[in-house]
């Protein structure tokens, strides 16, 4: 009995969609979208676009206006001239207006930024014969979602129509004053009007769109839940896949390896074995108690390794048993143990010497040799 309710937990979606699950319903073209946030962005950037350019426009308009119904003789009679006219004009209206569509252009295509973010795919427009099925069709039209945007659309109706009805109610008597009024004045007061309505139409947006872009949000997260069993299923494709592990491991070796041959030009000095090993020293007297091991490596990796010191002009110094112990004892990024402490600082006197001889500042310095390794840390030389 307990197992059996064991079993039916664990086919529950109660679990919150993992990171993987959520990646594959982008690619489907699965993401959390508003139709009623899009509106009220589009509404918003359309109204702000008319009011800082509504003067302009207006004046631009009376131009154009003005230009249209101004002309002679010969252009009422001369077909080509009207249709040259015409043509002028209209360029002109649509050159006024590009300003306001880019904007609102511009609007519906950063929307989805605010949500989901942008995705191309195109799963969502494949054929698929399964949306021709009407029972589904049906199901769909009657189903709790369907439900959901009728009574969505219900209220945003309701709230909409009041808000315009409580600014008719509220500015009836400046309505029915334009006709008695001059042409401007009548046109000053009828915009007003006008901007005031789509200001009470973009409030009652902004509040559906308040409550509709979290509601959204929890229905996205909500349909890609996962079961128990589907994680475990999911965890198990992950982390057992020997093919994606090998990658992974694979990528992670050759990230280390850049980062470490970037090291190699900011080296000390570069001791080799000479040719199976290669170990590249630094050492700053500021920051470390010891010289720090900043690359190492073995035959193919040695050599780049003494290339980039030779282009580099990195000193380079054979010292095989040394080159051996460090290249086995000390891990990269870690400092050089005790026991090689004498070796490393002959190595390094050498290096300074260098230096100062390059610097002209000492004489030639004389070319360590028989560097000696306690025996306990040399590996001997490789088969």
């Amino acid at each position: 009995m307990g197992q059996c309710v064991a079993d039916e937990s664990d086919l529950e979606r109660t679990e919150p969609a993992s990171s993987r699950r959520l990646e594959q319903a982008r690619e489907e073209g699965q993401v959390p979208h508003s139709r009623e946030l899009a509106a009220f962005v589009v509404m918003l950037a359309g109204i702000g676009g008319l009011w800082a350019t509504g003067a302009w426009v207006g004046r631009r308009a009376q131009d154009i206006l003005v230009h249209g119904l101004s002309f002679g003789r010969q252009a009422a009679f001369d077909d080509h001239l009207l249709t040259a006219t015409l043509a002028s004009l209209g360029l002109e209206a649509m050159t006024l207006m590009a300003p306001l569509f880019l904007l609102v252009v511009a609007a519906a295509l950063l929307t989805p930024f605010l949500l989901g973010g942008w995705i191309f795919t195109t799963k969502p427009i494949a054929p698929d014969l399964a949306r021709l099925d009407p029972v589904k069709g049906f199901g769909r039209m009657f189903s709790m979602h369907g439900l959901g945007e009728l009574v969505k659309a219900l209220l945003k109706t309701l709230l909409i129509g009041a808000l315009i009805a409580w600014l008719v109610w509220r500015e009836g008597g400046a309505l029915l004053d334009l006709p008695g009024l001059e042409v401007g004045a009548a046109l000053a007061g009828f915009g007003r009007l006008l901007f005031l309505s789509g200001l009470a139409v973009l409030l009652g947006m902004a509040a559906v769109a308040a409550i509709d872009v979290p509601f959204q949000l929890w229905q996205y997260y909500s349909r890609l839940r996962m079961t128990r069993e589907e994680l475990r299923q999911e965890l198990k494709e992950t982390e057992g896949d020997p093919q994606l592990k090998a990658r992974i491991r694979s990528q992670q070796r050759e990230m280390a390896r850049k980062r470490m041959m970037a090291e190699v030009p900011k080296a000390d000095v570069v001791v080799t074995n000479p040719t199976h090993f290669a170990v590249a020293l630094k050492y700053d007297a500021g920051r470390m108690g010891a010289p720090q091991v900043v690359a190492k490596g073995m035959n193919l990796v040695a050599g780049r390794i003494r290339e980039l010191a030779e282009e580099h002009r990195v000193p380079i110094l054979e010292a095989p048993p040394l080159a051996r112990a460090l290249h086995r004892h000390v891990e990269i990024g870690a400092q050089v143990p005790a026991g090689l402490y004498t070796a490393v600082a002959e190595v390094m006197a050498y290096v300074y010497q260098l230096q100062r001889f390059a610097e002209g500042q000492g004489p030639v310095p004389v070319l360590p040799s028989a560097i000696a390794v306690p025996a306990d840390l040399d590996p001997g030389v490789p088969d």
